[in-house]
């Protein structure tokens, strides 16, 4: 392995700098002992640890496991690189060959290697750092003295002749490790707050790519419904097309034969014609008078009945209207199978008359449900709904899309929508939409409101219409509802993750509700 890409391995994600006692978290994950326990120092509060790396939580706060190997490994690495990769920084005083620098001391303006600081002075005032070619930045502009302090009131660092009688006299200043630490704690609050940032908005990019899928897969499918659609439309047309023309045909056929008969007589009438006229011509060039008169009278011979006259004029014509008619009413009934939407299957609700209420009338159709005043006594069975006017529809739904239709127009109070067959029969979880087995849209005091699990979402602007649709999308969890007029107006949309199949249901609280499309 190259050193750049050993030394990148080797390299703390806190401090960005080599491992100093690298420590192991449970997840795998080393870091600087000292790096890892603050992050979890400003963890603490939270309740729960995570590891800076790959964000996997730990409840109680994870041992740290010395990593001898890693260790190991790191000390043989700084021994076997030269220092001056480590900082590029060399000793001032060895002029005959550079020598990486240990230390730099800041009252000198001097770096020194591990000779010359063996003979530094150790007076106090010769300030050591770490090397550095920036000396200058670590001195007072003004004074030239090592900066020493921070001042938390013009937020600078000076020296000790700043605060004593320069220009932050009396102000409040701290040493600048206490400062500096007391900074890092703010940037370690700071970062556990951007940790949990991107943790939330990569769940956000996450259901945003998730629904984004949702929408490529649903397009997918319109698409090829539409080209299905489409495919259909054209068998259709060229089946429309062949028959057709087989009509034009036949009806040509049917006019041709008597014509052709006609035109085989006229062309032998022609003939016969031609002949008589050769004829004719023949005795008006002769010269001899005898010959001619001797010849018998032609005038009969000329004289020809126009009878086929009525026949040229009565011929008949193709029967345009009729051909006309049939090509409408066939696109009409083409494009009367393709008016709904591209994708969704049209449901032929019937209701089921065991799970009615005896307060609901069902008529013979098995398409209106009514209030009556006439108790039905049906047996009691646990599928039939009690005490409130309720019915299922006999089919039930596990795949696929959907819709059915309602005609609410001859009832002040009802609810539609569709439920599990395992929803409450009796009580007041056996409305529509008052359990989490049901959704349902619905009409009280001409207030309406979409419910589920006894929860309203009120519609402030009603319904502008007295036909209602509901759609069903097993596959992708929806329920929906229009309004149908012109142009539909979709009113709401339940999602969930269906678990059992789905009944049409019907609440008539007075009137009727009745199924206007099967």
């Amino acid at each position: 392995m190259a050193s750049a890409d050993l030394r990148k391995e080797l390299a703390c994600s806190i401090c960005l700098a080599i491992y100093t006692d690298p420590v192991t978290l449970r997840c795998g994950h080393n870091f600087c002992q000292l790096c890892i326990d603050q992050v979890l120092d400003t963890q603490e509060g939270a309740g729960v640890y995570s590891c800076p790396e790959c964000r996997e939580e730990f409840q109680e706060r994870p041992a740290l496991q010395r990593n001898i190997t890693l260790c190991n490994i790191v000390e043989s690495f700084r021994s076997a690189q030269p220092d001056q990769e480590e900082t590029g920084v060399f000793c001032t005083y060895c002029i005959h060959s550079p020598v990486p620098a240990v230390m730099s001391c800041l009252l000198c303006d001097a770096s020194l290697c591990d000779n010359h600081l063996r003979v530094h002075s150790k007076a106090p005032e010769h300030v050591l750092c770490d090397p550095t070619t920036s000396l200058e930045n670590r001195k007072c502009s003004v004074h030239k003295k090592i900066l020493e302090y921070y001042c938390t009131e013009d937020a600078a660092c000076v020296c000790v002749s700043c605060r004593v009688d320069g220009d932050h006299q009396g102000h409040k200043v701290e040493m600048l490790d206490e400062a500096s630490e007391k900074k890092k704690q703010k940037l370690r609050i700071d970062l556990q707050e951007l940790i949990t940032k991107t943790k939330e908005t990569e769940k956000d990019i996450q259901r945003l790519q998730e629904d984004q899928r949702k929408v490529h897969e649903k397009s997918f499918d319109v698409e090829m419904a539409v080209n299905g659609l489409f495919r259909d439309l054209r068998r259709h047309l060229d089946d429309l097309e062949k028959r057709v023309l087989r009509e034009v045909s036949r009806q040509e056929e049917q006019l041709s034969l008597p014509l052709s008969d006609f035109i085989q007589q006229l062309e032998i009438k022609k003939v016969e014609l031609s002949r008589k006229m050769r004829h004719i011509e023949e005795l008006c060039n002769m010269t001899d008078p005898l010959t001619v008169l001797q010849e018998p009278d032609t005038g009969d011979l000329c004289d020809t009945e126009d009878r086929h006259d009525e026949q040229l004029h009565d011929g008949g014509d193709l029967d345009v209207a009729g051909i006309s008619h049939t090509l409408h009413t066939v696109l009409a009934d083409i494009m009367s199978g393709v008016t709904g939407e591209i994708y969704i299957q049209p449901a032929d609700i019937l209701l089921d008359v065991t799970t009615a209420d005896n307060n609901v009338h069902i008529s013979d159709d098995r398409k209106t449900a009514s209030l009556s005043d006439i108790w039905q006594n049906r047996p009691e069975t646990p599928e039939r709904y009690q005490v409130y006017p309720r019915v299922l529809s006999r089919q039930s739904f596990s795949s696929g899309r959907h819709y059915w239709e309602v005609d609410v127009s001859k009832s002040e109070w009802w609810g539609v929508g569709m439920c599990y067959p395992s929803m409450p029969r009796r009580g007041e979880e056996s409305r529509i939409g008052n359990n989490n087995k049901s959704w349902s849209l619905c009409r009280d005091d001409n207030e309406y409101a979409v419910k589920h699990d006894s929860e309203d979402i009120e519609l402030p602007d009603g319904i502008p219409s007295e036909r209602v649709r509901i759609y069903l999308d097993y596959e992708a969890g929806q329920i929906s509802f229009y309004a149908l007029c012109d142009p539909i107006r979709h009113l709401h949309t339940f999602t969930a993750t269906f678990t059992e199949p789905l009944h049409a249901a019907i609440g008539v609280g007075e009137g009727s509700v009745k199924i206007s499309r099967a």
